[in-house]
């Protein structure tokens, strides 16, 4: 099997499929269709097609949703980003030559907003884009976003904790982190079976 750029194993064959399709958009200059996505209160072919990706009608929202956040970013861009990282990682290079991450106030601000946000915060995940594409940085991985999203009420899953440890904590410390944590909770569980 390979894997498409901006793709990660874990990511869901369907997220894969739909940055496929947004990338093709792109790639085959068909600027009328990104127009579309960005216009989402007019629901139009594009609109629907993003939609054909989904696995189920739960999950309908998200991919609509990051569709237009999709075409957001690469409004008069002529190459598609694929992106990388998850959206905590993509916030890390929000910023200028003063600071980026969490050493630019208003990135911090952001993704505060954002990992405390009970419902998946539209608003400010487009305001994220948004500072991205501003600053000429890569976005998070397409695929991975839709996949996040979708399991942003799991809370096993824990996308806006790792999200804000993506953010504040650089990657290689970041797992460390999230190795601890995870054997500090499993070595609960096990002190509360016996």
């Amino acid at each position: 099997m390979t894997t498409r750029p901006g793709a990660d194993p874990d990511d869901s064959e369907s997220a894969v499929a739909l940055t496929a399709w947004l990338a093709s958009l792109v790639h085959n200059h068909d600027y009328a269709s990104l127009a579309e996505l960005r216009r989402p209160r007019v629901q139009r072919e594009p609109h629907f097609r993003a939609l054909w990706y989904s696995p189920d009608e739960a999950q309908r929202e998200v991919y609509a949703q990051v569709a237009f956040l999709f075409a957001i970013y690469h409004q008069g861009r002529s190459k598609p980003a694929y992106g990388y990282g998850s959206l905590g990682d993509a916030a890390r290079r929000i910023g200028s030559g003063n600071g980026r991450g969490p050493d630019d106030p208003g990135a911090a601000r952001l993704i505060d907003r954002i990992v405390s946000s009970r419902r998946i915060p539209w608003r400010h995940l487009q305001h994220a884009v948004a500072r991205l594409r501003a600053c000429d940085r890569q976005p998070p991985s397409w695929s991975r976003l839709v996949d996040d999203l979708n399991q942003w009420h799991d809370r096993k899953a824990r996308v806006p904790y790792e999200w804000g440890v993506a953010f504040h904590i650089p990657a290689p410390r970041a797992a460390a982190a999230r190795s601890t944590a995870s054997n500090a909770a499993s070595s609960t569980e096990k002190d509360s079976t016996i």
